[in-house]
């Protein structure tokens, strides 16, 4: 971003200010497990190729809880929207997603945990009507949904951490200026240093090794482990 503004300084004493300054997010640590061995298939390097959903919650400065529904597309990494909410049922989450499609088109696939909001009979209703193939993870394992979590981790410790919310309509505010910072001012390491917005126009003008013009090697996108999906109509028929 410095280098998109001009600034000349060397790399040494830009993180050497960096960190004089206390600049750097704090990052929670993890617990290190044990990974079985995954087999991801490769996704088709475009937008809507595959989208992730999953919830995060926060509460404001009252006390009073609530969530936000994070959409992120995996292949351009943009936030396709962040919904904040003291409730989100599994109706809300179908308008909002046919909200999205009708701005940007119907995804390939769509992922996301086994919450009840999204093993509801509302979202297996839209499934159907949109003819759109929804993929649940495994039961625990949230590294399946890898993309959105990551997304979810920097909101968390970026934002929510950070942020006193005094009401909802504030926390709406707030949260989709951040999300526009996001998709259209942040470079990303894994995009070859553009931002999501860029990223994805220049994929959809030029393909894939042309928006990564340094020769960056992209990863495949892992659908879930197999021994994890289940279709909706397997988990409405269980109940």
């Amino acid at each position: 971003m410095l280098r998109r503004e001009g600034e000349p300084s060397g790399i040494n004493r830009i993180y050497r200010l960096y960190r004089e300054e206390g600049l750097g997010v704090r990052k929670r640590k993890g617990r290190k497990r044990a990974v079985g061995i995954r087999a991801p298939i490769l996704v088709e390097a475009r937008p809507n190729a595959r989208w992730s959903l999953d919830f995060v919650h926060d509460q404001m400065a009252n006390g009073r809880r609530f969530r936000v529904l994070n959409i992120t597309d995996d292949i351009t990494h943009e936030c396709l929207g962040a919904i904040p909410d003291t409730s989100i049922s599994g109706h809300r989450v179908a308008r909002e997603l046919t909200t999205i499609i009708e701005r940007r088109g119907k995804p390939g696939m769509i992922v996301s945990d086994n919450g009840t909001e999204l093993t509801s009979h509302a979202i297996f209703a839209w499934c159907r009507d949109h003819k759109i193939n929804w993929h649940y993870i495994a039961p625990g394992k949230p590294m399946q949904n890898g993309y959105v979590e990551s997304f979810n981790g920097k909101m968390r410790d970026e934002l929510l951490n950070e942020t006193l919310f005094f009401s909802l309509d504030h926390a709406r505010t707030v949260i989709a200026e951040w999300v526009e910072d996001y998709n259209t001012s942040r470079p990303h390491s894994a995009l070859a240093y553009q931002t999501p917005a860029a990223f994805a126009a220049k994929l959809n003008a030029t393909g894939l090794h042309a928006a990564l013009s340094d020769g960056s090697a992209f990863r495949p996108v892992a659908q879930p482990a197999q021994s994890g999906i289940q279709l909706p109509e397997t988990l409405k028929a269980a109940g």
